[in-house]
């Protein structure tokens, strides 16, 4: 059994889509970012940087994981899947999963920040990380020309990378004139563990009722 503390963002919902890939059997606690529910001290001693997601392993006795990363990492090598076994397609995998978290996770959430959530408009820093992400999604559109997954078959590195560009409209930036990279989010949409994974929990950006709410929510967090 794991347990998945997360929550509806990007990063909670790779992991959330991993196990549902992988066919784990987890139990999930979904804890509020808004009342700051990563801060609380029981929480803090699975994951000292007070963030989500993070796993136990109770069938590793209770092992914890935090850091989403490490999290698709850690469950790919304990069932044998999602991770290539040549040693080749391994480093690749991985260097594709690296670059979702040093750049398209950072960015994205960046331009998320001055683009969604402060009162204040900025220009410049919003054009900065938007003009960022189209350059990084330019990359992505580059790796899937003639391919179905970024290395060969799905892997970890799709996961990480598709539970962000599929919100590239949060953000503020198009893919209508990638063709590779959108064919890329539509094809992994239609994937039931994909569906399934965005709805534990329910992403409130994908519902227009709920946006403010969520807008509300993500600058409480800011300050925490």
């Amino acid at each position: 059994m794991i347990e998945l503390y997360t929550a509806a963002t990007p990063n909670g919902h790779k992991i959330s889509i991993a196990l549902e890939e992988l066919a784990l059997d987890y139990r999930v606690h979904n804890l509020s970012l808004r009342d700051g529910e990563q801060k609380d001290p029981e929480y803090l001693k699975l994951n000292p940087n007070g963030r989500i997601p993070t796993i136990v392993d109770r069938d590793n006795g209770d092992f914890a994981v935090f850091e989403s990363g490490a999290i698709l990492l850690y469950l790919a090598e304990k069932t044998g899947k999602l991770l290539p076994d040549s040693a080749d397609n391994r480093s690749q995998v991985i260097q594709w999963l690296m670059f979702q978290m040093g750049g398209i996770g950072p960015m994205m959430g960046q331009a998320n920040v001055w683009f969604r959530y402060w009162d204040e408009v900025y220009q410049p820093a919003i054009d900065r990380y938007q003009h960022e992400v189209k350059r990084l999604f330019t990359v992505l559109e580059g790796q899937l020309q003639g391919q179905d997954y970024l290395v060969g078959e799905l892997s970890i590195a799709d996961i990480a990378n598709w539970a962000w560009v599929r919100s590239h409209r949060w953000s503020g930036v198009e893919i209508d004139d990638l063709p590779n990279l959108s064919a890329w989010v539509a094809r992994l949409y239609e994937r039931p563990a994909f569906q399934k994974g965005i709805e534990i929990p329910p992403s409130l950006i994908d519902r227009e009722d709920q946006g403010e709410s969520f807008i509300k929510g993500a600058r409480n967090m800011l300050v925490r």
